[in-house]
């Protein structure tokens, strides 16, 4: 097999940053089949908050290996699985109390929508505009950050309405008729299109992941969690990308000071092991009709619960929260001072560890082509960097929240040297 080449078994439908096979990681670091290291500032889109195979992570995997492998839930419930759901109820708002655990964030999201459905009696969904949700039918339904997502796939399941983003730039930056501009609407959408006795959930990522890494406003969550209330609607917060540290808090909606009904959770629960959960409470999971749901491997996976149990100890005892809202800090610092005069750069924003740079058109080239032309630039010095938004005009760092001031040192360099050569 050529080592600079996928191998031609494997799908087509995948896209590469690289084609060079990875033998080893550790921490923030790729090693490639030649010898050589790549720093990862994608944390496999999210995945690996505690860095590539962190030491007490796999001993637990390898711990759970020698004593049980799989045990499929409906069968014989693993003692792991229940101690795993004992310590999510630790870490979320008391009113979440029982869990559904599932293999991957689309799984969880569409789990999300099913309970919805059975708890309220209710047909529809509201998502908000520039959302990610999954790639399986009913989550892409709900997608609505690129077209790619759903190119080809169409039609899709009914009963997904789309509420506008309070974007502040669509009123000169001010924050707050933009979210009274997108409250209206929300309750526009509910007198004119899915009236509430119809509306089972409002799900909203509280940064969006995919539509560009913007955080939505702290005033809108809290406005539309009270209408949702109002009307009986469950708020589900989809934390798959933002939840675990990320955001410099466990959950993002944390900092809006608010409770969901339900959570979606994901990608940094595990370390890279496949394991997602929905949590809710006993009063919403009781009318979750038994046997209408479920999986072979959701509950089961020992390894992933055993996975999880320690990538949640891990966040909590090494204090990644905070060092999250550190680097964070530093790196939307430096990136402000260094590229903020750039022509082309839009904006430069984040929160913790999901910190992204906005391109704009300018000297003759477009915004696309600039973010591309800066992940390329990182890409030939071995740093793996993501573009994300409709436009693909976002270039986002999303490293483990173990790295170092050295390690972001070191991409900040190469950016500011792209930058100034397409200048």
């Amino acid at each position: 097999m050529d080592a600079d080449v996928t191998p031609h078994y494997l799908s087509s439908v995948w896209t590469h940053l690289t084609r060079t096979p990875m033998v080893h990681g550790s921490g923030c670091w790729l090693t490639d089949v030649h010898g050589e290291r790549w720093l990862d500032l994608t944390s496999g889109i999210g995945v690996l908050n505690t860095g590539h195979c962190h030491p007490k992570v796999v001993a637990a995997i390898r711990d759970q290996a020698n004593q049980l492998v799989f045990s499929q839930i409906n069968c014989g419930v693993p003692l792991v699985t229940s101690a795993l759901s004992e310590r999510l109820h630790e870490i979320t708002p008391a009113s979440i109390n029982r869990f559904f655990l599932a293999n991957s964030g689309a799984e969880a999201t569409e789990a999300a929508i099913k309970l919805a459905k059975h708890a309220t009696g209710r047909p529809n969904v509201v998502v908000l505009q520039g959302s990610f949700h999954g790639r399986t039918h009913l989550a892409m339904a709900m997608t609505t950050s690129k077209k790619v997502y759903r190119q080809g796939y169409q039609p899709l399941p009914a009963g997904i309405f789309v509420t506008p983003f309070p974007d502040p730039r669509l009123f000169e930056g001010d924050e707050d008729r933009a979210v009274g501009w997108a409250t209206c609407q929300f309750s526009d959408l509910l007198a004119s299109q899915t009236d509430p006795s119809e509306t089972a959930a409002f799900i909203v990522e509280p940064v969006l992941g995919e539509g560009g890494y913007k955080r939505v406003p702290t005033a809108f969550l809290r406005a539309v969690r009270e209408i949702c209330r109002t009307h009986g609607i469950l708020f589900i917060a989809d934390e798959v990308q933002s939840g675990f540290g990320r955001t410099g808090t466990l959950f993002c909606f944390e900092q809006a000071d608010i409770d969901p009904d339900v959570i979606v959770m994901a990608k940094g629960l595990g370390s890279g092991m496949p394991i997602s959960a929905v949590g809710a409470s006993d009063d919403l999971m009781q009318r979750w009709i038994p046997g209408t749901h479920g999986g072979t491997y959701g509950g089961g996976n020992a390894l992933a619960m055993a996975s999880a149990r320690a990538t949640i100890d891990v966040i909590v005892e090494e204090h990644l929260c905070d060092r999250a809202r550190q680097m964070g800090a530093y790196l939307v610092s430096a990136l402000q001072h260094r590229t903020g005069e750039h022509p082309g750069v839009a904006d430069v924003r984040g929160l913790g560890l999901m910190v992204a740079i906005e391109f704009e058109a300018a000297n003759g080239m477009t915004a696309t082509a600039k973010a591309a032309a800066v992940q390329q630039a990182l890409l030939q010095a071995r740093i793996l960097v993501l573009t994300c938004g409709t436009y693909g005009h976002v270039l986002r760092l999303i490293p483990p929240l173990i790295v170092t001031q050295e390690e972001l040192d070191l991409a900040l360099e190469v950016i500011v040297h792209a930058l100034e050569s397409i200048h």
